[in-house]
């Protein structure tokens, strides 16, 4: 399971990356909510390493400074990384969500979240991307795998 949620991180990233080098060579085309969608992908991510890691969280929908999304991408990656290769998958993480309330799950429930969660929004640029004239990337992974 471990070498399955590696290569997720991979894919996540790998993607990630994509979008962010997509966007900061096309940023007058890119609408707002693409751009906004695109930093609460890693802003996500983010939030769930931090929640593990007990580390501060950045906000959900918070705006970074473009020229930091490259090192916050990795950064979450290297993070994660850290996690899967020091910390049991099936270890219990109690944390509050954004409005505060408590909750606890298992980090590769967390791992399967936010990597979906992250699949989802990629879903939703490309749609953006399409209306805006720009031709979307395909960030399925089966087309990761197919590298």
């Amino acid at each position: 399971m471990i070498e399955h949620f590696k290569d997720l991180l991979k894919y996540n990233q790998h993607f990630n990356q994509s979008l962010i080098q997509n966007y900061l060579e096309n940023k007058l085309v890119w609408g707002e909510k693409s751009k906004s969608l695109l930093n609460h992908i890693l802003n996500a991510h983010q939030i769930w390493n931090a929640r593990i890691l007990n580390q501060n969280q950045f906000e959900v929908w918070q705006i970074n400074a473009d020229n930091s999304l490259i090192e916050i991408n990795s950064e979450n990656f290297i993070n994660s990384s850290k996690i899967l290769a020091e910390r049991d998958i099936t270890e219990i993480i109690n944390y509050k969500n954004s409005k505060g309330n408590r909750f606890e799950n298992s980090v590769q429930e967390i791992f399967f979240h936010f990597i979906n969660h992250s699949t989802y929004h990629r879903g939703q640029i490309a749609l953006l991307m399409k209306e805006a004239g720009l031709e979307p990337l395909n960030t399925d992974y089966i087309f990761y795998k197919r590298f």
